[in-house]
């Protein structure tokens, strides 16, 4: 009797083995197609760079972060369907490091050992910060998505560039508008940032240029990234009575902040920097609680008619999708990659062997005005500068988007 239950149970044993094992085929299967059809042919005569990024899609920053990530992906993709760089393979990986500092140390140190790669684009600014010596001493150029002004000295970070305005730049250019279109007593200000150091980035350098054209700062209110809520620091800030509010955050803390101070009825003009502007800010906060909002563009947004805008198009086509599908991010990732490639580029005219990076910092030594088509400000880097723009525009969100109206300029 017991053997035969043995049997039994195991021909349905065997039964559930067999269907799962068919049911996992048939996925590989369809995961094999769809890597297929990716795949890229390499001319074995090409010779390949090997390229990593680092990406917050789970961390703090992940809100903004994500279409970042996807920007890039979607360039080099865009690029190898183009014909790529005549005898060079890009070969690009990414990967998410969820805004751990020792995980971006980690992520970077798996793609310059593991992957020999000579360049990385990299995200936050605490650990972008964090290897500058790393990275120097790796050769390693590393173009990042932090616009810290700490990053800009090629004598202290000979091997960092970044490739928008200064968070300082921006904070300053804000200033400026501040101080040319207020009206009435003498203009004020409060600064509302994170406690990282992305937060910190630009608020000495704005505290500093405040008093030096005369807008009154009263206060720092600090907002964590992941902040759920902020009424204690909204209700402090709202008894300083700012005639203006900047803030150095990403959407999602972006957006507490605003509901925050629509519901206690603060009657300022928020003015957000660039990693707290954009579509996806609309998306999380509302077109309610967002109308009225300014803040800098770094970037074209998605639906601006500009030149580089249509190999967008063309690409976006092609994948089935649309511009409705991206945002600034996706466009600022975009950008980056498309800046990378552009001194590998040169770099591959300047030697016929493997590429290094110092060949690549070189080349991008040498890009002088880089012309992206309106997605951004032109872009160029000499052996003094690593900052490739201190140019930015104004933007303010109107009926439910965004509009810009400013033309790119600098602080300056």
């Amino acid at each position: 009797m017991k053997s035969k239950q043995k049997k039994i149970l195991g021909f349905f044993v065997s039964l559930i083995l067999l269907m799962v094992l068919t049911a996992c085929g048939g996925g590989n299967e369809e995961a094999d197609e769809a890597k297929a059809e990716d795949k890229v042919e390499v001319d074995p005569n090409d010779r390949v760079v090997k390229i990593g990024s680092l990406w917050d899609i789970t961390g703090g920053s992940g809100d903004t972060g994500t279409p970042y990530s996807e920007g890039q992906t979607a360039y080099f993709k865009h690029l190898q369907k183009e014909g790529g760089i005549e005898g060079i393979h890009i070969d690009h990986s990414g990967e998410d490091y969820g805004y751990e500092m020792s995980d971006a140390q980690r992520t970077y140190q798996s793609f310059r050992d593991r992957d020999n790669a000579v360049g990385i684009l990299g995200w936050g600014t605490g650990d972008t910060e964090a290897m500058r010596e790393q990275v120097t001493a790796d050769e390693m150029p590393y173009i990042s998505a932090s616009y810290s002004e700490a990053l800009n000295n090629p004598e202290e970070n000979p091997y960092n560039f970044f490739v928008a305005a200064s968070y300082s730049d921006q904070g300053r250019m804000v200033l400026n508008w501040i101080k040319e279109n207020h009206e009435g007593d003498d203009p004020t200000f409060a600064l509302v940032y994170g406690d990282n150091g992305f937060g910190h980035s630009p608020i000495e350098d704005t505290i500093k240029y405040s008093e030096e054209i005369g807008v009154e700062h009263v206060g720092d209110f600090i907002v964590e990234l992941d902040a759920t809520e902020a009424q204690s620091q909204m209700l402090n800030l709202q008894k300083k009575d700012p005639d203006y509010v900047i803030i150095q955050e990403t959407w999602g803390a972006t957006a507490v902040v605003l509901r925050e101070a629509q519901t206690l009825g603060i009657d300022a003009q928020f003015i957000g920097l660039n990693q707290a502007v954009g579509e996806g800010l609309i998306e999380q906060a509302g077109a309610d609680v967002t109308e009225g909002f300014m803040g800098t563009l770094t970037h074209a947004l998605p639906y601006e008619d500009v030149e580089g805008m249509e190999e967008y198009k063309n690409y976006l086509e092609g994948e089935g999708k649309s511009i409705e599908d991206i945002n600034m991010q996706h466009v600022a990732g975009w950008v980056s990659a498309k800046v990378m490639a552009e001194g590998i580029r040169i770099a591959s005219e300047n030697t016929e062997e493997d590429l290094t990076g110092a060949d690549i910092k070189e080349a991008l030594e040498s890009m002088g005005d880089f012309d992206l088509g309106g997605l951004a400000a032109p872009v160029g880097f000499d052996a003094e500068d690593h900052a490739g723009t201190d140019e930015a525009r104004l933007g303010k969100v109107t009926d439910g988007k965004w509009e810009a109206f400013t033309d790119y300029n600098s602080a300056d």
